[in-house]
């Protein structure tokens, strides 16, 4: 299916499923936000890495306007719906201040395994036992999906977009099983660091060596 949406840029990875607080300032998106949550119609986000447009995105739905401030600026509440790929940008739209793109909706395969993911789970819950952090997933553990738990494990902003851009929910769990099998041992080595540091000037009881001479 192709069809035009107004779009709203931004610096940030937005998943399928995840809500997003937003705060918006600009005329344009006040304009735009208004719009889309008085005619309940959705918007784009498309992805913004490195300072570059990318192709593929995520619509959104506006939940709520949680509060509108005497200048009309407003905190807005958001849901990702599905992942797009603009076909082509419309800069400029007859009596709005805000731009569009006609886009597409690749097919995404349902195929993830339950014991992959439970091998995921269980790698973030060890990632922030070492990172000392608690996290809520808002989700029973069995429900879970990759998108669900992406932003918990510390991807930056180019492997978050290539996450986007995996269709296969087999593939989104293996490429999040990876990451976390590359950053665990090198934050346990940094913990084991840490503590070697914090020794270091202390009194110790150390186990002798006896050897000949």
């Amino acid at each position: 299916m192709t069809n035009f949406i107004p779009i709203f840029p931004l610096s940030v990875i937005v998943f399928p499923g995840e809500n997003l607080n937003l705060h918006i300032f600009e005329p344009r998106y006040k304009q735009l936000i208004t719009e889309c949550y008085e005619q309940k119609k959705p918007f784009g986000i498309p992805a913004v890495v490195n300072k570059e447009l990318k192709e593929l995105g995520t619509l959104v739905e506006v939940k709520e306007i949680k509060k509108v401030y005497d200048d009309g600026k407003m905190d807005i509440s958001t849901k990702g719906i599905k992942v797009f790929r603009m076909l082509e940008m419309v800069r400029s739209i007859p009596d709005k201040l805000y731009s569009g793109a006609i886009v597409t909706y690749p097919d995404d395969l349902d195929d993830g395994n339950r014991l992959q993911m439970q091998k995921v789970v269980q790698g973030i819950k060890d990632l922030h036992k070492l990172l000392q952090v608690s996290k809520d997933f808002k989700k029973p553990e069995e429900e879970l999906k990759s998108f669900d738990v992406a932003h918990h494990i510390g991807l930056n902003v180019d492997e978050e977009y290539e996450l986007l851009s995996l269709f296969r929910e087999a593939q989104r769990q293996e490429y999040l099983k990876r990451h976390l099998n590359k950053v665990i041992p090198l934050l346990s080595e940094m913990e084991g660091l840490k503590e070697k540091v914090k020794l270091n000037g202390h009194f110790r009881n150390l186990q002798s060596f006896d050897f000949d001479l």
